[in-house]
């Protein structure tokens, strides 16, 4: 006879699969043009006022986010801002681009895979793995292809090969800190007219679905 229901555990399983595979999707496009969940967070934007004229603001993007949509996004916001307070113009004084890199291994099949800097352990080319990885080939340097009871490391041998996605990730986060201003017609090419950064960057902002 057909088993018609499922046992709790694997009702929990499948729910929890799913869950997974949206969050998944959920996070697979570029950070929208959007409020940051924390200050410097890599999901948005975010802003200190310094003085009255003067503010640092921030934009981060996740992994998805080319960097020149970062520092985009980072103009939009100023010339916003700058708006949005009565002003012409705004001057990035001090500007900085920060590269978060990391390095992801995930086996071909599919599977959600470990990180090995954010995860279970790291690879070392002489050494092999600093400890026990269940998708390795091997554990250790003993481990390793060659000859004689320790056996010796080939240099040649690649524990990836067929059995591993490699990826390294980057997120870009722009910083400046923006001094508003009315001068028009200032010539410090650090000095944006605020309405027209609006105008010609605004039909590239994407913007957060409504929900």
């Amino acid at each position: 006879m057909t088993k018609l229901f499922k046992s709790p555990t694997q009702t929990l399983r499948h729910l929890f699969v799913a869950a997974s595979a949206l969050a998944l999707v959920a996070c697979a496009t570029a950070t929208p043009y959007q409020p940051a969940s924390k200050a410097g967070g890599y999901d948005g934007f975010s802003q200190q006022m310094i003085e009255n004229d003067r503010a640092r603001i921030t934009f981060g993007g996740n992994s998805l986010t080319k960097r020149d949509t970062v520092e985009n996004y980072l103009l939009y916001r100023s010339a916003e801002m700058a708006v949005e307070r009565g002003f012409e113009t705004f001057t990035l004084q001090e500007r900085d681009l920060e590269e978060n890199k990391r390095v992801r291994v995930s086996p071909l099949s599919g599977s959600l895979g470990y990180d090995p800097y954010f995860g279970y352990s790291f690879y070392r080319p002489r050494y092999g793995w600093s400890r026990p990885y269940r998708y390795s080939r091997f554990a250790g340097f003993n481990r390793g292809r060659g000859f004689g009871r320790r056996g010796f490391y080939d240099p040649f041998y690649d524990p990836f090969f067929d059995d591993f996605d490699v990826q390294e990730i980057t997120k870009y986060r722009a910083t400046a800190e923006v001094k508003f201003g009315r001068n028009i017609s200032s010539e410090d090419p650090r000095t944006f007219n605020a309405r027209e950064v609006l105008k010609n960057l605004g039909p590239s902002i994407t913007f957060p679905e409504e929900k």
